[in-house]
C-alpha cells in the first residue's frame, strides 16, 4: 500500500476527469445509427434533404464533442433550439391531430409560474403505463414540474381519436432508460426513430412513468380527481381540482 498521501488525490482527480468528460451511455449507438439514416437517405436521393449530409454530419460530430466538454452547454443549445422551433411546431401539428412521427404531448404545471407547460414526447404507452425517456434527465424543466406537482396529464391517440388522459407521474432513477427504451420500442418504427435522436441529441437519460387514469367506458379522458372533462382539451387548472399535492410511488417494474 503507498504511503503517498497524493495518490488518493490524484485518483480522485482522474475519478471526476473522467465523469465530467464522458459520452452518455447509448449517445455514441443513437450518433451512429442516425449518420447512418442521414447518408443512406443521401444514397437514395443526393441533395434531397434540407441540409446536406455532410453538414448534419458536422452537427452532430459537434454535438457528439460539445457532450463530451460540457453536458450543460449541450443541455443549453438542445433545449434553446426546441424551445423556439421543433416544440411549437410539434404542438401545432398535435393540436390539428397531425402526427407523423408519433409523438404525444405532456402537459404540466410549472412549478415556479403556476402556468400551464405543455411538451412534446415520445409515445411510450404500454396499456394504462405511459413511459417517457428524458433525454436531458433532471434538467428537463418539465421533471422539475413533475417532481413538485406529479399530476399530469397526456394526449394521445386512443382508437381514432386524440384525447387528454389525467395520470399521476413519478421520476425513476433507478430504472435503466437504455433497456427501457428498448422495451418500448419494440415493433414500433416511429418509437425507435424518436429513441434515436432521443440518444443523439440527450446528455443524460432519465426514466419518467406515468399511470394514466383511464376511464374503461370512453378508453380515457378523465381528471385525477375522477370528474370528467368536456371535449378533453382544456388546461389542467380549468377542468379539474387541484387539491392538495401528493406524490405517488409506483413499484419498479423491471
Amino acid at each position: 500500500m503507498s504511503l503517498d498521501p497524493a495518490v488518493p488525490a490524484r485518483k480522485n482527480l482522474t475519478a471526476r476527469l473522467s465523469a465530467r468528460f464522458s459520452v452518455p451511455r447509448g449517445m455514441i449507438v443513437g450518433v451512429l445509427f442516425v449518420l447512418a439514416l442521414t447518408w443512406g437517405l443521401y444514397a437514395i436521393q443526393p441533395g434531397g434533404s434540407i441540409l446536406s449530409a455532410e453538414v448534419q454530419t458536422g452537427i452532430y460530430l459537434g454535438l457528439l464533442v460539445l457532450t463530451i466538454c460540457s453536458r450543460r452547454a449541450k443541455v443549453l443549445v438542445i433545449r434553446t433550439f426546441q424551445r423556439y422551433t421543433l416544440n411549437p411546431l410539434f404542438r401545432l401539428l398535435l393540436a390539428i391531430s397531425i402526427n407523423p412521427l408519433g409523438l404525444a404531448i405532456l402537459e404540466t404545471r410549472g412549478h415556479r409560474s403556476g402556468k400551464i407547460r405543455r411538451n412534446p414526447v415520445g409515445n411510450g404507452r404500454q396499456g394504462d403505463s405511459f413511459w417517457i425517456i428524458a433525454e436531458h434527465g433532471s434538467r428537463a424543466g418539465w421533471v422539475h414540474n413533475i417532481r413538485h406537482d406529479p399530476r399530469v396529464r397526456v394526449r394521445l391517440r386512443i382508437g381514432l381519436r386524440y384525447r387528454w388522459v389525467s395520470g399521476i407521474a413519478t421520476v425513476r432513477p433507478d430504472d435503466d432508460p437504455l433497456a427501457r427504451q428498448r422495451q418500448i420500442i419494440a415493433w414500433h418504427p416511429l418509437r425507435a426513430y424518436n429513441a434515436i435522436n432521443v440518444r443523439a441529441l440527450g446528455a443524460d437519460l432519465l426514466t419518467v412513468h406515468v399511470q394514466l387514469q383511464l376511464d374503461p367506458a370512453r378508453g380515457g379522458d378523465r381528471t385525477v380527481g375522477g370528474d370528467r372533462t368536456v371535449g378533453g382539451d382544456r388546461a389542467m387548472g380549468g377542468d379539474r381540482a387541484m387539491g392538495e399535492r401528493h406524490a405517488v410511488k409506483v413499484p419498479l417494474q423491471s
